[in-house]
């Protein structure tokens, strides 16, 4: 009995605490580079893309045929950056919050990690009310509570499991996704043809910085998946071309971002016309019963398949859940300490109760979050695509990945700091939400602030940089193949 307590502890380790050091090249020898393809179709493939779009025709009050402009804008260049950080987890075999140590150094890394802790709050909250008011829907005994507690506890176990469970379960749970998605277009296709006046003209079109609003809140949705899009990656092939395992990364990114994006900004714009949808959608908020409303020809089977596509939900709220301890761990040696389960129990312990408050005003708070995380994502992504790019040469030998926990031979990072935090002096101003409109936003340009945010900490960054390669020129800086 004794021996297998202590069987049943060991296994339990092994689950529990997770390695945040790079792996080496003789341990990434995993040669199924299709998972870099279904671990983010799976996570992307769901009903959080849907309501996303949604966001175009009720909350921006868009036409569809403006939306389609403006997610086809935003879809191909935004997935352009997530699809290059995906490549950093087999080439450097690093999680994205180690990675930026190479260029916010040893402690200003801090910074990025303890961002990405809240970011991925966010995203759980916002994934766990799509999924509990769409199994609320359904049910005459569940209500929006018990579905949120449903899909976080499910989530937990999932991300308790680790790295191997999540890319096994992200392997088939875009299944009933995709099932989902042809019901939905099957049963209410007709009614998009018949009540989306796609080439209509006469509506008059929408203010510009209505169009930029609805893009860039599109787009945060892309560049959110930056802060951890490596950290499934770290034990595959690392001598796959770096083209071939960006192709797959953007073809998931691109693709099926676009395609959810564009589904549910379809049913949103033709909801007013339709009274069914229209009461299920009701005051704009419960996104469930709106996707019931269309799928209730089909009865009951129709139910189910609502249910089925609530359930994979999870799928990104089980790798976010996963990054989340991977993240708080990166932050300090001392959360490296912790096993990984108990901030997994932590992040649901946080979220279930938001989430329900959140519930009551879902859109409102799904477009808060999306740019809240998105002003500072996109800041990040151009640090570290400068440091990689400009500094790197595009060359991932000139990395010393074994210094990733030495902050000595590390950039000094102050350089990556500055421009971050100088970025947000271009980003405030840019800014256009209900609590807060900068200068900028109120001239008629509407919600810039993750494209100034962009291009500012990148601008920054490089003479920043320059600046601290020169006055530490002996410090194991990463700009070669010494490091110097």
């Amino acid at each position: 009995m004794f021996s297998r307590c202590e069987g049943l502890i060991r296994s339990l380790r092994n689950v529990s605490f997770v390695r945040i050091s790079p792996t080496t090249p003789e341990e990434r020898t995993d040669t199924r580079m299709w998972q870099m393809f279904t671990v983010w179709f799976s996570a992307i493939l769901n009903l959080t893309g849907m309501s996303t779009g949604a966001l175009g025709p009720i909350f921006f009050s868009l036409t569809f045929r403006e939306c389609i402009i403006v997610l086809v804008i935003a879809d191909i260049i935004c997935c352009f950056v997530p699809s290059y950080f995906v490549v950093f987890g087999p080439k450097l075999g690093t999680r994205t919050m180690v990675q930026s140590r190479f260029s916010f150094g040893y402690y200003g890394a801090m910074l990025p990690a303890a961002l990405n802790v809240f970011s991925q709050i966010g995203w759980l909250i916002i994934n766990s009310i799509v999924g509990g008011q769409v199994l609320a829907a359904v049910s005459t005994h569940l209500d929006d509570t018990a579905g949120i507690v449903i899909i976080v506890i499910i989530s937990f176990v999932l991300s308790f499991c680790g790295y191997k469970v999540l890319h096994w379960y992200e392997t088939y749970i875009w299944l009933p996704s995709v099932v989902l998605f042809i019901a939905l277009l099957g049963v209410g296709g007709k009614q998009l043809i018949t009540e989306i006046p796609i080439l209509n003209a006469s509506t008059p079109g929408a203010a510009a910085g209505l169009l930029i609003a609805y893009g860039t809140t599109a787009g945060a949705s892309d560049l959110t998946w930056c802060s951890y899009a490596a950290d499934y990656g770290i034990y595959h092939d690392s001598k796959v071309p770096t083209w071939r395992i960006f192709a797959l990364a953007y073809s998931v990114f691109a693709v099926r971002q676009f395609v959810g994006h564009i589904i549910g900004a379809a049913f949103a714009a033709a909801a007013p016309a339709i009274p069914v949808w229209e009461a299920g959608l009701g005051d704009g908020e419960d996104f469930g019963r709106f996707l019931v409303s269309i799928l209730e020809p089909v009865g009951g089977f129709g139910k189910f398949l609502v249910v089925v596509g609530a359930l994979t939900v999870t799928a990104p709220c089980a790798i976010t859940m996963y990054s989340f301890g991977v993240s708080l761990m990166s932050i300090s040696p001392w959360f490296a300490m912790v096993p990984r389960y108990i901030y997994s129990l932590i992040c649901t312990a946080i979220v279930i109760p938001i989430a329900i408050v959140g519930a009551k005003h879902f859109f409102t708070a799904f477009e808060d979050v999306l740019n809240l995380i998105g002003y500072w994502a996109t800041s990040y992504s151009a640090i570290v695509l400068c440091e990689h790019f400009v500094f790197r040469k595009n060359d991932f030998s000139r990395y010393s990945v074994t210094d990733w926990n030495t902050p000595a031979n590390l950039p000094l990072g102050i350089a990556a700091v500055m421009a971050f935090l100088c970025s947000f002096a271009v980003i405030i101003p840019s800014m256009d939400q209900q609590w807060y409109t900068g200068p900028i936003a109120s001239a008629g340009t509407g919600d810039i602030g993750l494209i100034t945010g962009f291009f500012s900490a990148g601008l920054l960054y490089v003479p920043f940089r320059t600046i601290e390669v020169w006055l530490s020129a002996r410090r194991r800086n990463g700009t070669g193949r010494s490091n110097r």
